[in-house]
């Protein structure tokens, strides 16, 4: 990897900061259908989804590369049925080059898993079509305030 260059098209000296993916993967998929046959009932009233979302994160080799898991779980009932359940962690394999050791949690609950969602929310889509309702779209989700919230809750615990 060579020196970046500077704007006077000098070499900076330094290298710049890299993100790299080196695999990402279903690490577990699941979807129970107890109710297949009324699922998609043309007059049937839309389905009450509960939803939960969970990062987690850890070192790989030494800390060389890290395994970030993105996690999300969606459960849809119609009155008292359970119309379906859907559980997947999607996850990836991340290395980070000239990278503070500060910046590196932040990247690995942030970053990471936003790189990771887009595949995720298909993959969801695709389950719960097959399995007979209208694809199950996942709203984009803000990391960062999760990522907030964590820290928030850490200190919480610590105080």
């Amino acid at each position: 990897m060579s020196n970046m260059a500077g704007p006077d098209g000098g070499q900076t000296g330094q290298e710049a900061p890299q993100l790299r993916v080196l695999a990402q993967y279903v690490k577990d998929l699941s979807f129970e259908n107890p109710t297949a046959n009324v699922g998609g009932a043309p007059n049937a009233t839309a389905p009450s989804i509960d939803m939960g979302i969970d990062v987690n994160a850890r070192a790989l080799n030494d800390g060389e590369a890290y395994e970030v898991d993105l996690r999300i779980g969606a459960k849809a009932t119609r009155g008292d049925e359970v119309m379906f359940i859907t559980e997947l962690v999607y996850s990836g394999v991340f290395q980070f080059v000239n990278v503070a050791k500060e910046d590196i949690e932040p990247l690995l609950l942030i970053e990471c898993p936003r790189l990771l969602f887009p595949f995720s929310r298909r993959l969801l889509a695709e389950v719960t079509r097959e399995g007979g309702y209208p694809p199950l779209l996942v709203d984009p989700i803000d990391f960062a305030a999760l990522y907030r919230a964590q820290q928030q809750e850490r200190q919480g615990q610590v105080s």
